[in-house]
């Protein structure tokens, strides 16, 4: 997709129009009416705190633990039982195997991305799209939209690699494949709800061109190995003299919805994308729900000879 070069050029969040697109229709971001003149510039704000989530009901054989938050606990300074770089090792090692187990399942992602007008402090622009990954009878998997309104969004379009992280940065898997792409530092140690978790700084070590990349932090499951949450962003930021294709910090929550394997279930950004022509408030949810392992039906007859 071609990002329209113009004063009004945004950045961020395409993420969803590349499954749209794969499903065989051809999403229109270009809006039919002048957006007008954007916000002047304003002071950058912090990130605001993601809201608790939605219940949601999955159906599986294990229960989901509840999504988590770090609250006030504060990161300490307490060395782990074995060196850090082992527990890199295994966690990777770890997220391999829930990788391959997560290709395995079916579930429905919904989408929604608005732009906030900060004099009411309501949407005035949004788009939304809900989709089914699901196997055909043949074993392959594929994404099918169930839900995409009529886009509304003015003061942002959305690019190519907006779509690619959807796919790839939000619901951020660092496999032992991935590793090496990555510096990975340990932080110390924090509670998260119930949950002991090792706190990591994780950033590409090199940028190579159009490919995309997570920064921030992981906190890692003392117990199971495995990543339970994400705070960070997509990079690299894309400037150049007549396009501005910028993104928004986010936090990816995980539950365990099966036993030992943590499963992407909800994503938040509340944030300020910065253009030279001012800023936008933005705020995006992807939602996981509704995983269920994929199986074959198995019809049985009574028995005949067969000559």
């Amino acid at each position: 997709m071609t990002v329209l070069l113009s004063t009004h050029i945004s950045p961020t969040f395409a993420r969803f129009c590349f499954t749209f697109l794969l499903a065989g229709a051809f999403v229109s971001f270009a809006s039919a009416q002048d957006p007008g003149p954007l916000p002047a510039p304003r002071t950058p704000r912090t990130q605001a705190p993601p809201p608790p989530p939605p219940s949601q009901t999955y159906h599986t054989d294990a229960p989901p633990q509840r999504i988590h938050s770090v609250g006030d606990n504060p990161i300490t300074n307490e060395p782990p039982a074995i060196p850090p770089d082992q527990i890199v090792k295994r966690f990777a090692e770890r997220e391999a195997e829930f990788k391959l187990e997560r290709d395995n399942y079916t579930y429905t992602q919904s989408f929604a991305i608005q732009t906030i007008d900060d004099q009411d402090s309501r949407p005035d622009g949004e788009y939304r799209m809900t989709s089914d990954i699901i196997f055909t009878p043949d074993g392959k998997r594929f994404e099918k939209v169930t839900f995409a309104p009529q886009n509304t969004l003015q003061r942002i379009m959305l690019s190519e690699q907006d779509l690619d992280d959807v796919r790839s940065v939000q619901p951020f898997v660092l496999t032992s494949t991935e590793l090496p792409k990555y510096n990975v530092t340990y932080v110390g140690r924090q509670q998260v709800d119930e949950l002991s978790c090792y706190v990591f700084d994780v950033a590409p070590k090199v940028i190579e061109k159009k490919q995309r990349y997570f920064q921030g932090r992981v906190w890692v499951d003392t117990k199971d190995l495995q990543i339970v949450m994400t705070d960070g962003k997509a990079v690299p930021d894309i400037i150049s003299k007549n396009n501005e294709n910028v993104f928004p910090r986010f936090r990816t929550y995980r539950e365990n919805i099966e036993q030992g394997f943590w499963f992407p279930v909800y994503t938040r950004a509340d944030d300020y994308l910065h253009f030279r022509s001012g800023d936008v408030h933005i705020r995006m949810t992807i939602r996981y729900s509704n995983y269920k392992r994929y199986g074959s039906t198995v019809k049985m007859s009574s028995p005949r000879e067969v000559k």
